[in-house]
């Protein structure tokens, strides 16, 4: 039988072995965002099931990890729509989204207006004010958020 102190000190390696993981996959979606990623290949990648994937990443960074590229997916759809480099009705295909009612669902979640309105005013220079079009709602996943790492207990 171990020592409690060593138990307890294995368990903090292990958590910050999991938040390393986690970190990963994110990082992952980050960049990959615009190619077809689903759970199950995120978590086969890291060595771990789906179901554990989105509880860990929940717990983590506040959304399972299918929202998460959704979200990503609909930040970057706010910067070309705002450069204009691509119409309301392409930048789904641009950011990777498969179905058009499920982007414009979730874009307007996010950005509050659907794309094509929100492509509209950014062209006119309209509506400046509403949080610098795409700030995204107070709702939505605080990006820079960590996992809040446990001080380790020693006895």
């Amino acid at each position: 039988m171990c020592h409690p102190a060593y138990r307890r000190a294995l368990v903090f390696a292990q958590h910050l072995k999991d938040l390393a993981r986690l970190r990963r996959v994110r990082d992952r979606i980050d960049r990959e965002y615009a190619v077809p990623l689903d759970v199950e290949a995120l978590a086969r990648a890291a060595g771990v099931t789906a179901a554990h994937l989105s509880r860990q990443f929940r717990l983590a960074y506040g959304e399972a990890p299918h929202g998460y590229v959704m979200t990503r997916r609909v930040e970057r759809a706010t910067v070309l729509l705002r450069q204009g480099s691509a119409g309301a009705a392409d930048v789904h295909r641009a950011v990777g989204c498969p179905s058009p009612d499920a982007f414009r669902t979730r874009f307007t979640a996010w950005a509050g207006i659907p794309p094509d309105a929100y492509a509209a005013r950014a062209a006119t220079g309209a509506g400046r004010a509403h949080a610098v079009l795409g700030a995204g709602p107070a709702a939505g996943p605080v990006r820079i958020r960590e996992a809040q790492v446990p001080e380790p207990q020693l006895a």
